[in-house]
């Protein structure tokens, strides 16, 4: 029997009024790095809307891990306003995620003021600083970090925790052979470089056990030359789904440092993109290789099916697509074909109203045109300049 994504669904431990997740997108209002009453807002208006979880983004395990100074980090000085979110989303009925992750060579080290790590040591695109190599005890103190900010957010009321994987984030570099060029036990083969990500989500599990959900975000592709392809996306998948460690797996794609619009698909809002960077990125984004960085690929629906299918095909954990979901037929489709979940980003963003209007009939499917000029908005407070010009 086909589920019913507007039916209530089983995550883990976690009970979810129905099978629908609002993915995690930078939601740009904690200007002090705190909670506050915009960042709630943005999240209740998707509660209000229908969604079974909403997903607060970017949420650092350390200072040094954001990619913006006014990214949340998790710890003690954040706790109550985090608890305070948390509450907020239960009211509505909704479950709450957070995403919990260290950036790593897409973290800022000029505004973090101190150097990002990666894999290996690379020149930085993004602040135009060298990128050290993470040392073994780099590596220990991140996981350590991990593990404490999976115990304040599960203290502070959230249901699901999503551990970042992809978009070349830390774990993620380790991950790609053309950002991890170690020589030692964390580079070479795929289970060298599975490593740090392994070790994480077995030293959270160990942290939560069965107290909430454990999901991650692990790549499809992430659409460069030398980063993680589609079969070794897969094997990472197959080796996290041996551990045990984790309840779902949400597959995504693309590339924060190499290729960030392979996940985005649709129009690409150059002028827009360059106005919102700092001048020496802003000029950098004018010559062809700035350009060649914001690579246009045509708009589909559903546009990571065949991938995703072959994810579905090669593992039994339970899977959530992502990926240009905008009908409810693609929604039932995707129920069809054994997806357990159904997230969407930009689609809810434009109609935080959406899963209502469309578990009520009202509509058939969401009226974002994927012009992407939501992007260039990140951290100056994500909206739909569609539905709220600056």
């Amino acid at each position: 029997m086909v589920p019913d994504v507007f039916a209530p669904a089983t995550l883990g431990p976690v009970r979810l009024r129905n099978r629908t997740v609002k993915a995690a997108t930078f939601e740009g209002r904690a200007p002090d790095g705190q909670v506050t009453d915009a960042l709630i807002d943005y999240h209740l208006a998707v509660a209000r809307g229908g969604i079974g979880l909403t997903t607060v983004a970017y949420l650092a395990v350390a200072p040094e891990g954001r990619t913006h100074a006014e990214q949340i980090v998790v710890g003690a000085s954040t706790a109550a306003g985090l608890a305070r979110l948390a509450d907020a989303i239960h009211e509505t009925g909704a479950a709450i995620a957070g995403q919990v992750g260290h950036a790593g060579p897409v973290a800022n080290g000029r505004s973090n003021r101190v150097k990002a790590i990666s894999a290996s040591r690379m020149p930085s695109p993004l602040s135009m600083q060298m990128i050290r190599a993470a040392s073994e005890q780099d590596l220990t103190r991140v996981t350590r970090a991990y593990v404490a900010t999976a115990r304040t957010l599960v203290d502070a009321g959230f249901d699901v925790l999503e551990l970042h994987m992809a978009h070349s984030y830390l774990i993620s570099s380790f991950l790609a052979p053309g950002l991890n060029r170690r020589k030692d036990r964390w580079g070479g083969s795929l289970g060298n470089r599975a490593r740090l990500a392994r070790q994480v989500a077995q030293a959270v599990r160990d942290e939560v056990g069965s107290e909430v959900a454990v999901t991650a975000k692990v790549s499809l592709s992430d659409g460069f030359r030398g980063g993680v392809t589609t079969d070794e996306g897969l094997e990472l998948a197959q080796l996290l789904e041996a551990d045990g460690c984790l309840d779902a797996l949400q597959m995504s794609g693309g590339s924060s440092l190499m290729n960030p619009m392979y996940l985005f698909r649709g129009d690409v809002p150059l002028k827009e993109f360059a106005a919102s960077m700092p001048p020496v990125v802003r000029l950098g984004m004018r010559t062809p290789m700035g350009k060649g960085f914001l690579k246009h690929y045509d708009f589909e629906e559903a546009y990571f099916w065949e991938k995703a299918m072959r994810f579905r095909a090669g593992l039994s954990m339970p899977l959530m697509l992502l990926g240009g979901i905008n009908r409810v037929d693609t929604m039932e489709r995707a129920m069809g074909a054994g997806f357990d979940f159904v997230a969407m980003g930009r689609a809810v963003l434009r109609e935080p109203d959406l899963v209502n209007k469309l578990a009520a009939g009202r509509a058939t499917a969401g009226v974002c045109i994927h012009c992407n000029r939501c992007m260039p908005t990140i951290y100056s407070g994500t909206r739909c300049p569609v539905v709220s010009p600056a």
